[in-house]
């Protein structure tokens, strides 16, 4: 197994199996697991932890773990523990259907937490006390350190506040990603200093995790896989959205207001995202940089191309065959590559100081800006909040993209006002659909509606919307006009009659 990754005598003689390392694990118990968007994830003893759940259960024993992640992690985590109703909370964010059905029918509380946010709330003491971590790793060094595996997310932070600390070491990841990780730590207040980040390819830590060798209880040996999805080939509205994009983009540079090599790209996760990334591959643009959450296949693609000179992330979102290819030749890789904490990777300051441009995916816009990327008709969870609140109050430029229609036509993501705000008008700058682009920097509300109907909605949804507007004018208040008797109809609409 990874006996052979494991060099430190003292990890060494902790060494159990993946049932005896659950059995460490108190019902009723806080429990930070490493992982984001399916990379890097604990493998083997989430699994052995749900058993010991559902024996509990079958035994007539409530058993349940409140569950604090990177960001996503995979079905032999979240679906594992969920499908025997072992988890009490759940957060920051979450892309599992069976945990999503949980939160949603009510039996399991989460709490949707900017990223950036999610470490220092727990430092503070705000969400309680850690009672257990579980963390993925490459290796343990001779001295002790850790080396980090594919993702980094909150792994420094767990490590470090955890009463209990067990260990999954994984033969399957990829040796060569010793050196790849930039792991920096924030201070509390009130010793904390500026970030001393002012380049993408600076590196301000060192390159493995540390961890008090007293707290370490088990130490697993796994080789099983991170877990990654395909991506679908970008669609006609996916490819129309990435060329609006980069006219926008090639127009900004033209205005003097970009560089010619832009500024530092941040992408959400998917297939809009990789349309958009794609384009810029096969785009006018060169030397350019990402400073990013997640690095997904359209990057990889743009490293290789020599488009992309250093991305710098937390994790991997990598599709099977991409993930194939960067293990082939990872140390290659690796020279364009920085893994950094969640902390860092999606910190306000730096952020800010950068100037990134920020693409992020949303459900819905309203007529006046405001995004929702959270919630599906106000109520039921999709996914959570993820990290685009981090790029879009603090970035350079802050754009929102989506197809105009959803469910063949039945939904439009151009709505009178949005069931659920994550981002307010005054943090989205730019909205994007498959039918044009709504530059909103400067304009009053008014001239943000007219802009977001003519330039955003669907043609079979201007109609209404140019209606509502001249009604609410005519009716409300002359600043932001709504009719608040009229606002959501259109949801309501579709939840009574399946189209809006």
């Amino acid at each position: 197994m990874s006996s052979d990754r494991i060099l430190n005598p003292q990890f060494r003689s902790k060494i159990m199996s993946a049932d005896e390392a659950a059995a460490l694990v108190p019902a009723g118990a806080n429990v930070g697991v490493s992982g984001f968007t399916g990379a890097g994830y604990p493998k083997a003893v989430p699994v052995a932890l749900a058993k010991r759940i559902l024996d509990a259960r079958l035994a007539g024993r409530k058993s349940k773990v409140s569950l604090w992640t990177g960001a996503s992690t995979a079905p032999d985590l979240d679906s594992a523990l969920a499908i025997v109703d072992g988890v009490e909370k759940r957060l920051p964010y979450q892309s599992d259907p069976v945990l999503r059905n949980k939160i949603n029918e009510g039996s399991v509380e989460y709490t949707d937490i900017h990223l950036s946010h999610v470490a220092q709330l727990a430092a503070f003491g705000f969400l309680g006390k850690l009672d257990v971590a579980i963390i993925e790793v490459v290796g343990v060094t001779a001295d002790g350190k850790l080396i980090p595996s594919s993702s980094v997310g909150n792994n420094p932070t767990w490590l470090d506040i955890a009463d209990k600390v067990i260990l999954e070491v994984n033969a399957w990841q990829n040796a060569a990603l010793e050196g790849m990780h930039d792991i920096y730590s924030v201070a509390l207040p009130p010793a904390r200093q500026p970030i001393p980040l002012v380049k993408v390819t600076d590196r301000i830590g060192g390159p493995y995790l540390t961890v008090d060798p007293q707290k370490v209880v088990a130490v697993v040996e796994t080789s099983r896989p991170d877990r990654n999805s395909p991506f679908s080939p970008p669609d006609e509205n996916s490819r129309k959205i990435a060329g609006h994009i980069l006219d926008f983009l090639a127009h900004e540079v033209r205005q003097g207001r970009l560089p010619k090599d832009l500024l530092p790209l941040q992408s959400g996760v998917g297939n809009i995202a990789n349309a958009v990334l794609s384009g810029l591959n096969e785009g006018p643009f060169e030397n350019l940089v990402s400073y990013t959450e997640v690095l997904q296949d359209g990057m990889l693609d743009m490293i290789k191309s020599g488009k992309l000179l250093c991305a710098s992330a937390t994790a991997f979102s990598l599709s099977p065959v991409a993930l194939e290819e960067l293990n082939k030749d990872l140390a290659r890789y690796s020279r364009n590559i920085i893994l950094r904490p969640q902390e860092i990777s999606n910190n306000p300051e730096v952020i800010r100081r950068l100037g990134v441009i920020a693409m992020n995916g949303m459900i819905e816009a309203d007529i006046y800006g405001n995004v929702n990327s959270t919630h599906i008709m106000g109520s039921r969870m999709m996914n959570g909040l993820g990290g685009s609140g981090d790029f879009a109050r603090n970035a350079y430029l802050s754009i929102f993209m989506s197809p105009a229609q959803a469910k063949g036509g039945a939904i439009s993501s151009i709505v009178p006002m949005v069931s659920h705000v994550d981002h307010t008008e005054h943090d989205v700058q730019v909205l994007v659909t498959e039918q044009g682009l709504a530059d909103l920097r400067g304009l009053s509300p008014k001239q943000r509606a007219k802009v977001v109907i003519e330039n955003c909605a669907h043609p079979d949804f201007r109609p209404a919307l140019r209606d509502y507007c001249k009604r609410a004018y005519e009716k409300s208040g002359k600043h932001t006009p709504h009719l608040l008797e009229e606002c959501f109809s259109w949801h309501l609409k579709f939840l009574e009659q399946g189209k809006m």
